[in-house]
């Protein structure tokens, strides 16, 4: 939940692992339902105060030294897989027949290059220049 990232150092001392479950974490961060027909259209996983609470959990484990694994649909779509090495995640949890796919992708990425425009996806705040860089993240 929202409350535990932005809390994610303090939970750090106490646990050995974190796992980021990213469908309840865009439903609780938005407030909106995913299944709602009459606001679904919201939901979306990209949005800055998402991946920033998704950072501040990665970067809590890295200073502390506990894993961070990261499951939901986020995890297994392709789509996002560049920007959420970007942010540093190293784990994904996903559906068997997504792993292919996902690993192909990690192997051949560059950190390095994907950690810059991850910055700026999470820093933009238009919609359309932010779908505009995920289609630039995922084409490197």
């Amino acid at each position: 939940v929202p409350s535990c990232a932005v809390l994610a150092n303090r939970f750090a001392k106490q646990v050995d692992f974190f796992s980021i479950g990213t469908n309840d974490l865009v439903q609780y961060t938005l407030a909106i339902d995913r299944v709602d027909d009459e606001v679904n259209y919201l939901y979306d996983p990209i949005n800055s105060a998402v991946l920033s609470l998704i950072k501040i959990v990665i970067d809590a484990g890295a200073k502390n030294k506990i894993p961070v694994s990261l499951c939901g649909e986020m995890a297994g779509d392709s789509n996002y897989t560049r920007l959420l090495l970007g942010l540093g995640l190293k784990s994904f949890s996903m559906h068997p027949s997504a792993i292919p796919e996902i690993k192909n992708i990690i192997i051949s990425s560059d950190i390095s290059k994907l950690k810059r425009l991850s910055k700026e996806i999470i820093n933009c705040d238009c919609l359309v220049k932010k779908n505009e860089l995920l289609a630039k993240i995922n084409n490197i």
